[in-house]
């Protein structure tokens, strides 16, 4: 095991095998989104608990006050996340934003979530913001597969569709993976589940990963919204089945609480996030592509 892995699993709730005393912030910085999910409705507001959902977007300066706030708040965080709203690589605001935590908190981990589209183009740069792990949303390593769950992608200026933009998103996903895992820095994979679309592919998206150097592997249920509102959520048996096939692989991680792009505290415990992010919600569809 790497001295990397241990530092995590000593202080990253979703590394841990007990995690229950270990506080993460996430720092709601990046604004835009460069894929079409068909599972994914992003807006603003203070009420939903999933993934993509945030009060506000704040800035990489705003992000160093909201930090201080944090830590007098909750003394137990040990982790500065970025997981949105939007995709850390989409703009520069997440790398922007590490390099000052790394400046000001150096006793932070620093953890950030990608759905790995510019992440093969962009690993050296991931690289030297310092960060600790990276988690990578891989939904498909077969682009049929893949263009069910996702109708396109916006890379370098030009719209992909369904299949074409499967095709470079999982190349990019796959070869950026294996630059960020040779550098030593913690690769964990996500896999939202959708049992008619992916359920039987589970087993081959962790091989695929494991192959290439991702340590974790993280089955997050669907909530079913949007494009796929009509799709049944995974019921419990499909969930074990699927990581008994991922465990062939690679490590599994059971207690993902599908946290908020702006959640702060310990995960199933506290949250802080209205004291720390203020009152001043809104409710609205602000996400932006591009």
């Amino acid at each position: 095991m790497s001295e990397n892995l241990k530092k995590l699993q000593a202080n990253h709730p979703c590394f841990a095998n007990k995690p229950g005393s270990l506080g993460r912030i996430h720092l709601p910085v990046s604004p835009a989104c460069n894929l079409g999910c068909r599972f994914c409705s992003r807006v603003l507001n203070d009420t939903e608990h999933r993934p993509g959902v945030t009060a506000k977007v704040i800035t990489p300066e705003e992000s160093i006050t909201i930090l201080k706030k944090a830590l007098k708040i909750c003394p137990d965080i040990k982790v500065a996340g970025i997981a949105g709203p939007g995709d850390t690589l989409a703009t520069d605001t997440a790398l922007e934003t590490f390099r000052l935590i790394d400046r000001e908190f150096p006793q932070l981990l620093k953890c950030m979530s990608t759905n790995g589209l510019l992440l093969d183009e962009k690993a050296n740069n991931v690289i030297e913001a310092k960060i600790d792990s990276l988690t990578v949303t891989v939904n498909a390593v077969e682009p049929e597969i893949e263009a069910q769950l996702n109708k396109f992608i916006l890379y370098h200026g030009k719209k992909y569709d369904a299949l074409e933009g499967a095709k470079i998103l999982i190349e990019n996903q796959l070869n950026g993976i294996r630059k960020i895992a040779e550098s030593g820095i913690t690769v964990k994979v996500n896999t939202v589940l959708v049992p008619r679309i992916n359920g039987n592919h589970i087993e081959k998206i962790a091989k695929t990963v494991s192959s290439l150097g991702a340590t974790i592997y993280n089955i997050i249920p669907l909530i079913p919204t949007y494009e796929l509102k009509d799709e049944k959520a995974p019921f419990c048996f499909q969930i074990e089945e699927a990581r008994k096939k991922a465990e062939k692989y690679i490590d599994v991680f059971r207690h993902c609480n599908r946290c908020r792009a702006d959640a702060v505290g310990v995960p199933g415990v506290s949250e802080f996030s209205k004291e720390v992010y203020s009152d001043d919600f809104v409710l609205s569809e602000t996400f932006s592509h591009g």
